[in-house]
């Protein structure tokens, strides 16, 4: 068994070429990250839950690499050269306001396949992109994302109780949300997909925001899913540490102390509340680093993070 928690305190862009994919000949996919191998899986077999949303046929990918524009939610499948069974869904950040694909999601694809890992990219809707489901459409699409890839984990080479997050930012507490409420019901069932559960077998979170109540209600992601003066009781239902529980999947967290987005205090919480209903957590506090440094920041300690999460998946039985 993993020791319960480990802190340790540390002193010391990959390029996306634009490409189109049509995963049904009547709708576009998403932009592909620059990958080979690629399979795109739409989240919903006709209109996202209560429909609405942008009108253009192709999301806009920025010069920095980031999506808006999102009409058609998408899981995109890389496999690695030697799969190993395991399986990692990638979700970005971007304060629900933005993808950033380029910076976030692009290379740690490329380190998971080096693993062994099967990765499913993440393309979610944006709440303010006209959806009616509003706030919930991004975990509408993140619940059925998982469940997808549960569905189709036999065709994918994949085992089902072998399946992880990987959140950065946004991305981490709309995963983490996710992983840790698995019986929010946030949308009516579609078909046979939605029959499956939504249960992960551990959570990678980087420089993640994990509550939205104070002091931490100043974010992107906050004043996105809640607006400007959300209610105590909302901006809890919207945090993750109420919702740890004895049972909820190992959590691995990194973050920077000089982050000015996502304050450390946002770990500390999370990882306080995994000690406290005996969770597994291992949590890396870096001296610096910022926010968004991806897989690493040169010239900071976060470019050994990769390495901490491979030990961390090894000592989970995730990898071999």
């Amino acid at each position: 068994m993993p020791r319960l928690t480990r802190r340790t305190v540390l002193t010391g862009t990959a390029s996306c070429v634009i490409t189109r994919s049509r995963a049904r000949a009547e709708t576009p996919a998403a932009p592909l990250l620059s990958l080979p191998d690629a399979t795109v899986l739409p989240l919903w077999p006709a209109t996202p839950p209560g429909g609405g949303g942008p009108d253009n046929h192709t999301p806009h990918l920025s010069p920095t690499g980031s999506l808006t524009g999102i009409s058609e939610p998408v899981l995109q499948i890389y496999r690695p050269a030697r799969p190993n069974g395991a399986a990692m869904i990638v979700a970005a950040g971007g304060g629900y306001q933005h993808i950033t694909q380029r910076k976030e999601a692009t290379p740690a694809t490329r380190w998971l396949q080096k693993l062994g890992i099967t990765v499913g990219v993440l393309t979610y809707r944006l709440p303010m992109e006209g959806w009616r489901a509003a706030s919930l459409a991004p975990f509408q699409d993140a619940q059925r994302a998982i469940r997808l890839l549960r569905t189709h984990a036999r065709q994918y080479g994949i085992d089902p109780d072998r399946i992880g997050i990987l959140g950065f930012s946004a991305g981490g507490h709309l995963l983490g949300l996710c992983a840790t409420r698995p019986d929010w019901q946030t949308y009516s069932p579609t078909d046979t997909a939605d029959t499956a559960p939504i249960k992960v077998a551990l959570a990678l979170l980087v420089y993640p925001i994990i509550s939205l109540e104070p002091p931490y209600n100043h974010t992107h992601t906050s004043r996105t899913l809640l607006g400007p003066h959300p209610t105590q009781a909302d901006a809890r239902a919207w945090s993750i540490p109420p919702y740890i529980r004895h049972g909820s999947p190992p959590f691995f967290l990194v973050q920077a102390a000089d982050d000015p987005i996502a304050a450390p205090g946002q770990t500390a919480l999370l990882e306080q509340a995994c000690q406290q209903n005996a969770v597994p957590v291992t949590r890396h506090l870096f001296a610096t680093g910022g926010h968004g440094f991806g897989l690493g920041r040169p010239g900071t300690p976060t470019l050994t993070w990769p390495h901490l999460a491979e030990q961390f998946l090894h000592e989970q039985s995730f990898i071999s």
